[in-house]
């Protein structure tokens, strides 16, 4: 039987060639991608990027990191300064029962209460700083501050690490890129000059990571410092990233099939709003969504079941015809799908959103 729209569809061969390049460019240039599941949610995902090479999975809550490790993801980094009360601490320490788990740090007193809470637990901890998105993180020089502190608490610390979120902005990029490694860099020189060596130095986004990968060195050649770079995005692609230019519309893995459900006064409605694609806006789209076949069209107002398209030049579809949207945010738009239909010589199967809804 048809699947009924709206619904998330996944081109599996894209998909898999998504996944191959980014691991690919990463071996090239030496670098360890633990990729960021939190755009996926979903295990089937996760098991092609670990098979492709990928060192681990990163995630953003523990609920998530239960989910995975669960089905067998046994290398996990919660990028997060997880705030540890008694039930997280109950929660981390059975995931360190079973799996290689660290969460991230950016204050003395977040050291302290991990420390205090998680110490001999074997959970270890990664320093968070700010490359100049400016929401989670301290300033690079202080990393060594924090380090000792979670060293003097009980912890291990395996290194530092940092999300550079500003570099979502048209032709940042290779700025952004090139400011967080120097920013890494520091980081681990502030902690190294306190004793502590540094194993790990992680960033990276998808808009960055192309940039990241050619542009200037975190570590030199003769240092054993690990680099993971932890980009989501790039599995699926989406309308941000087609504005922004990191991917085309032929990289485009994930799409929301939805049905012509209006023309009326010349509007074309369809049957997929923001509960399906997710209501982001950045403040560069041109719109709340773009249609894969159509690169003109944009969608112009969203409401909970309705999206209004500016279809572009060209026959516009009629009634009941089915097309696939691209969302702003893929991200926003698997969490709130319960299944992915995953397309394949000619068929379609679903694959559970695995992490669905775990935000805590």
């Amino acid at each position: 039987m048809p699947v009924p729209t709206p619904h998330l569809r996944v081109d599996l061969e894209r998909l898999r060639h998504n996944v191959r390049r980014a691991a690919d460019h990463a071996a090239a240039a030496r670098v360890s991608l633990r990729p960021h599941v939190k755009t996926h949610k979903s295990i089937e995902i996760a098991r092609l990027q670990l098979v492709s090479g990928a060192r681990g999975i990163t995630v953003a809550t523990v609920g998530e990191a239960e989910a995975f490790v669960r089905l067998g993801c046994t290398d996990v980094f919660i990028a997060f300064p997880v705030w540890v009360d008694d039930d997280k601490a109950t929660r981390l320490r059975d995931l360190a029962e079973v799996a290689r788990v660290a969460i991230g740090v950016d204050s003395l007193y977040g050291a302290a209460n991990t420390g205090r809470r998680l110490g001999g637990s074997g959970i270890e901890v990664m320093v968070e700083i700010d490359s100049g998105h400016h929401r989670t993180g301290i300033e690079p020089d202080k990393a060594g501050v924090v380090a000792q502190a979670a060293r003097r608490a009980g912890l291990t610390v395996r290194g530092v690490f940092t999300f550079p979120g500003h570099g979502y902005a048209p032709r940042a990029m290779a700025e952004v890129a090139a400011a967080e490694a120097l920013s890494l860099q520091a980081a681990k020189a502030a902690v190294e000059a306190t004793g502590l060596e540094v194993h790990v130095v992680s960033g990276g986004s998808t808009p960055t990571l192309t940039a990241s990968l050619s542009g200037p060195r975190v570590y030199r050649d003769d240092d054993p410092t690990e680099v993971e770079m932890r980009p989501g995005v790039y599995v699926f692609g989406d309308a941000q990233q087609w504005e922004l230019g990191t991917c085309t519309p032929d990289d485009i893995a994930l799409t929301a099939r939805a049905t012509v459900v209006s023309l009326a006064d010349g509007r074309m409605v369809l049957d997929s709003g923001s509960k399906v694609l997710g209501a982001d806006r950045a403040s560069y789209a041109s719109g709340f969504g773009r249609l894969l076949h159509r690169p003109e069209a944009r969608i112009v107002s969203l409401s909970e079941h309705h999206a209004v398209v500016e279809p572009g030049p060209g026959r516009r579809p009629r009634l009941g015809d089915q097309v696939d949207v691209v969302p702003n945010h893929v991200c926003a738009a698997v969490n709130l799908a319960d299944e992915l239909w995953v397309e394949e010589a000619g068929g379609l199967r679903p694959w559970p959103v695995t992490a669905r809804g775990l935000n805590a």
